[in-house]
């Protein structure tokens, strides 16, 4: 369920060893690691470190929006948001460091396993509620809630990811009317430019992620990332074959106008009231099944004392004419920070898995 670690993998990040590699994105890669000062560890003491790739750390803008993203981390503190235990975004490759979470993302668990049941959707949702309200309390907007940036650990939902946050007093870093976000879970406001995104998007795309979540489907369909961007502008996504409770709360939030949509403190009583009324355990057994797994694997990591390097392989058996790395492609993990793969945006799972958007939105249907 981690990965090991390449060749080319820093081996110390900070006051940090690296033990396995658990993603990739477009700034950085996320590593599991343990404290250097410790020399007898368990799973309770692991971290998962965000390094900016070496290209990228000269990058002004880049180190800038990594700062925000520490800054915001810094500013959370809630038991549904993963906690920040340490950062230097002035160091020759910036990092930060969340606690480890184990557990699969909401993306995973759905693919894996399909759709969650009314009252896991319920716990999901009043969770994730908390967690938005504490990110606003703090007064920033999260700005990219998607399925791949929510984790299902045991003791409840955990929201990661605070890449194209923003303080809401501050300006933003990207210009009028470039795009934020990840394209079939923004908001109307997310299409219609950064400069627009308030904290009622956050309730909406909160809405989306637990849409999927109840049917297994991208809220605002497939095809085209013009046409699935044209359907959330319009705030057209089909709520059927859910059941009424989760469809009455959801499409509440899922107005066009957000100005009329609830906000997250009324949401953790309506969620919570559902899943007080739900008789089933909070994830189904499969996905506890497959967090034990994971927990199991990193409880044999920090047995051994020695991190998940790469396996030589020999050239005949790469079928190349030089030595080769086993498990030389990018690597996941049940959830910690990995940034879905390339071409993600293909296949059954649609647009909604494309990578987090920061450009000029595409023209969409209607467009004048």
């Amino acid at each position: 369920m981690i990965g090991q670690l390449r060749e080319s993998s820093p081996r110390r990040i900070g006051p940090y060893e690296t033990l396995a590699r658990l993603g990739a994105g477009g700034m950085g890669e996320v590593f599991l690691a343990r404290p250097l000062e410790l020399a007898a560890y368990g799973p309770g003491d692991l971290v998962a470190v965000k390094a900016i790739r070496n290209e990228l750390a000269t990058d002004a803008v880049f180190r800038r929006r990594f700062r925000r993203e520490a800054e915001v981390a810094a500013a959370i503190r809630d038991p549904y948001v993963a906690r920040l235990v340490g950062s230097d975004t002035d160091a020759e490759q910036p990092w930060l460091a969340t606690e480890y979470v184990v557990g699969p993302t909401l993306a995973e668990a759905v693919r894996g396993h399909g759709p969650l049941p009314a009252g896991a959707v319920a716990s999901l949702g009043e969770g994730l509620a908390r967690a938005l309200a504490a990110v606003h309390g703090a007064g920033a907007l999260h700005r990219d809630l998607k399925p791949a940036n929510v984790l299902l650990a045991l003791d409840g939902p955990k929201m990661i990811d605070f890449g194209v946050a923003r303080v809401q007093a501050a300006s933003t870093m990207t210009s009028t009317g470039l795009l934020v976000g990840t394209p079939g879970f923004m908001s109307p406001e997310h299409v219609a430019g950064g400069r627009h995104v308030v904290a009622a998007s956050d309730v909406f795309c909160l809405a989306s992620v637990l849409t999927y979540a109840v049917t297994g489907r991208d809220p605002f369909g497939d095809g085209p990332v013009a046409a699935v961007l044209y359907r959330v502008s319009q705030a057209e996504t089909d709520l059927t074959g859910m059941p009424e409770e989760l469809r009455s709360v959801l499409a509440a939030c899922l107005v066009r106008d957000p100005d009329e949509r609830p906000a997250p403190a009324d949401l953790v009583e309506r969620f919570g009231a559902l899943r007080e009324a739900a008789s089933a355990p909070e994830w189904p057994e499969p996905v506890r099944a497959r967090t034990a797994e994971a927990r199991r694997d990193v409880e044999q990591l920090c047995a051994s004392g020695r991190p998940l390097l790469p396996v030589p392989v020999w050239p005949e058996a790469a079928g190349v004419g030089h030595p080769a790395t086993a498990q030389d492609g990018p690597a996941t993990a049940p959830g910690q920070g990995g940034a879905e793969q390339a071409g993600a945006g293909r296949g059954p799972d649609g647009a909604h898995r494309l990578p987090t958007m920061s450009g000029s939105p595409p023209r969409v249907p209607g467009d004048a």
